[in-house]
């Protein structure tokens, strides 16, 4: 009754000038005395730009909203849902927390993520949504109901070296734009230079899947199909075969996985295809040693691409009417125009705001200095959803299809066989 209470009566008090202060505050949830709130993450667990902008933006908002005060729980991205298992267990209710899109059904269905549409009440929502892309917020739909509100995005984008493409005789100004490009600029990079060619961090144990997967659904395949795993299908064995034949030829490094972007932040790697977010560390690496340059994913051929967004999402889990609107507002102003400014220009992610990229009140000087960001922002109209998996298993499942992945990749069996198998095994555990 309490969360009824907030979502059907005056949309946070929008429209509803007719009523008293009082009647007001206590039927819209209005917050009229000092409230805390919990907010779970991800960015704050490592010494990272990351962690100093979110803290900046968090100061800003407790500056405009003096009433609320957001207390912060900072748990690394791989652990921080089992945090919340534990706390809720334990009787600790959070309130907001920063969550990857492979988590979403599972959010929904089994922790109790609000319906933002309800929580928030018609207006409260079309106010909370306008102006993102509208691609961004419905990857966090499920069943045309918003749980997870786009927050942190980025896409799979080809780094490059544009010293070691001159000295194998490439062009830095024409990078590769298709999988049979790669190839032969890598094979070049290994046979003229003491470097290795390429790497894609599809196989780190960290990120999910979303790399591997934006190289599947780019070859036309697909992940699942329903609750019918479909990976091993012709499209994604074709895929992953690709990836195989460049090990076999030299040009795909055979690298750590837990960590290939070492190699090409040391300037031992001509191309390396991994999410956006890792622009800002790698142009610090970068300068005054090699250039860095970027371009978007590889194509098979003519087909059109398929990027994945890594990133993550906020989920509002408070039950308590004032602290479901101190939610909001909190994730209001996370991913406004100013949130955005912040998040890209200091953490490096995409602007989900596209209307201030060029703005000179918020992103567009930045923009004009840092033209790396281009082909990300093209790759949006394309963005696809990283595909959640459904049920209580989903992660041992996902986490299954993508050991095959590796295994096929970067191990010695037949790639049919090792996906096929693969695919049979995690399907017993999907709902």
């Amino acid at each position: 009754m309490q969360k009824r209470t907030f979502l059907k009566l005056a949309a946070f008090a929008l429209g509803a000038t007719a009523m008293t202060g009082a009647a007001r505050a206590e039927m819209a949830g209005e917050i009229t005395e000092p409230v805390t709130i919990s907010f779970y993450n991800y960015n704050l667990a490592t010494a990272s730009a990351g962690a100093d902008a979110t803290r900046e933006m968090i100061a800003k908002f407790e500056e405009e909203n003096p009433l609320i005060k957001v207390e912060t729980v900072g748990v690394p991205s791989n652990e921080i849902i089992t945090r919340i298992q534990a706390d809720m267990a334990a009787g600790i209710q959070p309130d907001v927390a920063q969550l990857v899109f492979r988590d979403l059904i599972y959010l929904a269905s089994d922790l109790g993520a609000q319906p933002l549409e309800d929580m928030a009440g018609a207006e409260g929502y079309t106010e909370l949504v306008d102006g993102l892309i509208p691609r961004g917020v419905d990857l966090g739909k499920i069943d045309g109901k918003t749980y997870g509100l786009a927050y942190t995005f980025s896409t799979p984008i080809l780094y490059y070296n544009a010293d070691l493409f001159r000295q194998a005789g490439l062009d830095p100004d024409n990078p590769p734009k298709t999988w049979a490009e790669v190839k032969t600029a890598a094979e070049a990079i290994v046979e003229k230079t003491d470097a290795d060619g390429f790497f894609p961090g599809a196989y780190g144990p960290a990120d999910g899947t979303f790399v591997y997967q934006a190289i599947l659904m780019s070859n036309g395949g697909k992940v699942r199909d329903g609750n019918t795993l479909t990976f091993a299908d012709p499209a994604g064995i074709e895929a992953v075969q690709m990836l195989r034949d460049m090990v076999d030829s030299g040009a795909h490094a055979r690298l750590d996985p837990s960590n290939p972007q070492e190699a090409f932040a040391a300037g031992q790697l001509g191309m390396y295809l991994y999410t956006s977010a890792l622009q800002s560390s790698l142009s610090k690496a970068s300068e005054g040693n090699w250039e860095l340059r970027v371009a978007a994913m590889p194509a098979f051929g003519d087909k059109p691409t398929a990027p994945t967004n890594s990133g993550s999402a906020l989920y509002a889990f408070s039950q308590d009417p004032i602290k479901q609107r101190a939610a909001y507002e909190l994730m209001k102003f996370l991913t406004s125009d100013y949130g955005y400014t912040i998040i890209t220009s200091k953490i490096g992610y995409l602007p989900l705001r596209l209307d201030i990229v060029d703005d000179p009140k918020f992103l567009g000087l930045w923009t004009a200095e840092h033209p790396l960001i281009r082909p990300n922002l093209e790759q949006l109209s394309r963005l696809t959803p990283n595909v959640a998996f459904p049920g209580p298993n989903y992660r041992q499942a996902e986490s299954m299809m993508k050991e095959a992945v590796t295994e096929a990749v970067l191990g010695t069996n037949d790639v049919a066989q090792t996906l096929t198998d693969a695919q049979a095994n995690a399907q017993a555990l999907m709902p």
